[in-house]
């Protein structure tokens, strides 16, 4: 097994403000494509289907629509490389944890997704979103751990932070973090595409 990259953070104040240039989707990867040949760092998100990895791509580059939303979940069935500033890149991988998708397809996905993670030399973190009201799913759990297994310490992000109460936002993180079986020195950051609460504290990781 690879030795697992990590990434830790003194916080976004350590680091310079990123100032988003440029962003445009480059590269639509489906089951049976090749991928780009790439030579800029990339940084992959990964998260259940309706969990917001469009709003918080949207939120990071600072675009209304860049990366779509939709309104049925499972639609996304590529990895898609979004390039910022001509100097890294932002990769949305496949939702999980939608139930009407097909068991083939989904093994279809895994593998496309798989492949990319073991493969990839400038894959340099990976995020795992997870909706910060609710405990952690089973899926949730199971794509944490196979992140690891192929070489990573994801970095987890707790979307829809506004919903809940500033008291109970211990908790929520509390909750998440001994659901998924996360170490000490794990990175853990609430997040709202919202009111773009720790949007700063994954830039510090995008540019550190």
């Amino acid at each position: 097994m690879p030795e697992k990259k990590s990434f830790k953070t003194g916080g976004a104040a350590d680091a310079a403000p990123l100032i988003i240039r440029s962003a445009e989707l480059e590269t639509v990867c489906g089951i049976t494509s090749r991928l780009p040949e790439n030579t800029l760092p990339e940084y992959a998100f990964a998260g259940k289907s309706n969990v917001g990895k469009s709003s918080l791509i949207n939120a990071l580059v600072q675009r209304k629509a860049l990366a779509r939303t939709s309104a049925t979940p499972g639609k996304t069935q590529t990895i898609n490389f979004y390039c910022v500033n001509e100097q890294f890149y932002l990769v949305d991988l496949p939702g999980y944890g939608f139930t009407k998708i097909s068991e083939s397809v989904k093994a279809k996905w895994g593998q496309m997704v798989e492949r990319y993670l073991k493969k990839r030399g400038q894959l340099k973190a990976v995020f795992l979103l997870v909706d910060m009201r609710h405990k952690p799913t089973s899926d949730d759990c199971m794509m944490y751990d196979w992140i690891i297994h192929n070489g990573f310490r994801p970095i987890v992000v707790a979307t829809k932070q506004d919903k809940l109460k500033k008291n109970e936002l211990p908790k929520a993180k509390k909750l998440i973090r001994e659901t998924l079986h996360m170490e000490e020195g794990d990175v853990l950051i609430p997040f709202s595409s919202e009111t773009k609460a720790g949007r700063d504290d994954i830039y510090a990781l995008l540019t550190g």
